[in-house]
């Protein structure tokens, strides 16, 4: 594990975490991702590109007896990962495994699973400036897999009916679009509105279900500051105190019409 480490906390202290001090730095997105997943006790999940475990430990925290495999491909996030599994109680249901996803390790050949969820690396290669932590440049520039490879992946892995969630740039949600429109029915896509107003989303929600031929619906969204800065209420709700992302029935009217 890194030798430089942040001793943190995620969902108003409900989970404990750790990160390295500086490079890879976890933000809100796979806090969001965790909570939109529809995931209940019993179900299987799997994290594609875990990084440390914030999207797993958030979905352990908040939906009791569902069991987690995350998947990541750098070896010290990995590391770093499972000791998170382990200071949160969570190592019967949650396990962190090393590999890559377009090539699961042999533990998982075979293996469907009742949920994908997924914060893909966010920038293409071809666009990307280099950042100077390996470990960053990693997790948010496309290496070997590019968007399409990477969902392709995803969709291998979820079961027939199974659903697939996963957090993104809006502005990659076309390249999105084409790859799962088809394997996927009843897509929903949800905004992250920065404040209230016209400022434009810079993060969306996707979540879809393998094989069902429901229609694509746009949710109104959720806003995640006011305009004094601070996290908005239902913001606040998700991030602080564990509050599901209900994507289609929003209990704040904040999803569908």
């Amino acid at each position: 594990m890194p030798e430089d480490l942040t001793e943190d906390s995620l969902l108003g202290g409900r989970v404990r975490f750790d990160q390295p001090a500086s490079g890879y730095r976890v933000a809100i997105d796979p806090v969001l991702l965790a909570a939109a997943v529809p995931a209940a006790a019993g179900e299987t999940v799997l994290d594609a590109g875990a990084g440390t475990g914030a999207a797993s430990l958030c979905l352990a925290a908040r939906v009791p007896n569902c069991r987690i495999v995350g998947l990541e491909v750098q070896r010290a996030l990995q590391r770093l990962a499972s000791h998170n599994v382990l200071q949160n109680d969570f190592g019967r249901r949650v396990q962190m495994l090393a590999g890559d996803l377009g090539r699961p390790p042999p533990r998982l050949l075979g293996t469907v699973f009742d949920h994908v969820m997924t914060n893909p690396p966010h920038h293409a290669a071809a666009t990307a400036s280099a950042s100077p932590s390996p470990e960053r440049a990693r997790a948010h520039v496309e290496h070997q897999s590019d968007l399409a490879d990477w969902l392709a992946s995803c969709l291998r892995m979820l079961r027939p009916g199974g659903v697939l969630t996963l957090i993104h740039r809006a502005d990659r949600l076309a390249d999105t679009l084409t790859v799962l429109r088809g394997p996927l029915g009843d897509l929903v896509v949800f905004p992250l509105w920065p404040r209230p107003g016209d400022r434009p989303a810079k993060r969306i929600l996707v979540q879809g279900r393998k094989g069902s031929r429901g229609p694509l619906r746009l949710a109104r969204g959720l806003i995640l500051h006011d305009d004094d800065g601070r996290f908005s209420a239902a913001a606040e709700a998700v991030l602080r105190h564990a509050s599901a992302l209900e994507l289609r029935d929003h209990p704040n009217g904040s999803a569908d019409d």
